[in-house]
């Protein structure tokens, strides 16, 4: 996408187009796309933005909602205006009162309690600041319309009955569901600061990156089947039901990826991939403990007990530690980044309940019994 930068000071613009990028990420995230890449360009007089989107399915509802402007200010009726103009809500009637969408706190959707206009309403919130402008606005425009304007066009404008002090306002237009959350996406990320121009749009699909898929689910077998193969061999029967837990753990997790939804590319492979390795880790600590326990002469069910209990610890501090930093990740990062800190994570916090709940139920009615 281009940006138009014609009315702006060339000083402005570099700031205007990095203003941009953080307008256009925060609507995206909110869109809940999983790892954007979001670039700046700049080429002589030529200010670029080029934006990646994975896992969309309806392209053009994501590109609307990325370009558009989303510019939220509120316009009283012109003094000069001629009568018909309480009627007839046209831009050319009305002026700026100075409350635009930079005055906003927060924007919300709700269905609408009025059974004339049935669909949804954008509720508005204002900041403190915003607050003092719309109490003077209403103030001074009690019984006249007060419009309120969406990138220039009027889409409602009601009388106002009374001073509202609250900092509270809303907007209704006719919204379903989808055009109010798209309307509320856009209002809560900002106004973008330069009308924005598409200039290109590809579309990958999913053959040009079948290869590095299919390598990337081979690496994975091998690495489950050799972490397999060494809990096996290691630890005989114990390592049966770390195996298990183990395809139980992806299991969830597979589940919960489908859930939130989570688009799986490459880095959220790598990072579920060494969720794997941490979820083997809490077992073999705790296999550890239980044969320390049982060389110290306690019986298989007290040594199970006591396993669990002195392997806790080790394993919470280790998982925390791991938290933190992919929080980390997650909020400093962009793209790839936060899908590998966001499948990581999911993994860990699903490991830790594997390892806890699943391998000591199945050691109790399985190992316990069986031996003692």
């Amino acid at each position: 996408m281009s940006a138009d930068m014609a009315g702006l000071d060339p000083k402005d613009r570099d700031d205007a187009l990095e203003s941009a990028k953080s307008v256009i990420e925060n609507r995206i995230n909110a869109l809940g796309v999983s790892e954007p890449v979001i670039q700046s360009s700049k080429q002589g007089n030529q200010y670029r933005l080029i934006v990646e989107l994975a896992g969309i399915t309806d392209i053009d509802q994501a590109v609307s909602t990325v370009k558009k402007s989303a510019h939220l200010e509120f316009k009283r009726l012109k003094k000069d205006a001629p009568p018909e103009a309480t009627f007839a809500a046209k831009p050319d009637y009305y002026e700026g009162t100075g409350l635009t969408g930079k005055d906003l706190k927060r924007a919300s959707a709700q269905p609408s309690r009025d059974s004339q206009n049935p669909g949804y309403v954008i509720s508005l919130e204002f900041s403190d600041q915003g607050k003092k402008k719309f109490e003077e606005i209403t103030r001074a425009e009690v019984g006249k319309p007060l419009a309120i304007a969406l990138d220039d066009e009027i889409v409602s404008a009601p009388t106002v009955q009374a001073v509202i002090s609250d900092g509270n306002a809303q907007i209704s237009g006719n919204f379903n569901s989808q055009s109010a959350r798209l309307l509320t996406i856009q209002l809560n990320a900002g106004a973008l600061p330069v009308p924005l121009k598409i200039e290109s749009q590809n579309r990958v699909g999913p053959t040009l990156g079948q290869d590095s898929i299919r390598k990337s689910l081979i690496a994975a077998a091998i690495g489950v089947s050799s972490v397999a193969i060494f809990m096996i061999a290691y630890y005989r029967l114990l390592g049966i039901f770390a195996v298990v837990a183990l395809l139980i753990y992806t299991l969830i997790a597979f589940a919960v990826f489908k859930l939130i939804p989570v688009t799986l590319t490459l880095a959220g492979i790598a990072g579920f991939i060494l969720s794997i390795g941490m979820a083997v880790d809490a077992n073999i600590l705790i296999f550890e403990r239980i044969k320390e326990e049982i060389r110290w002469g306690k019986p298989k069910h007290d040594a199970l007990h006591s396993g669990f209990a002195r392997a806790w610890s080790s394993i919470r501090d280790s998982n925390v530690s791991s938290l933190i930093t992919t929080a980390i990740l997650f909020n400093f990062g962009t793209g790839s980044i936060r899908g590998f800190a966001l499948t990581l994570a999911i993994g860990i916090i699903i490991s830790m309940f594997s390892a806890i709940t699943v391998t000591r139920t199945l050691l109790r009615i399985f190992w316990v019994r069986r031996i003692g």
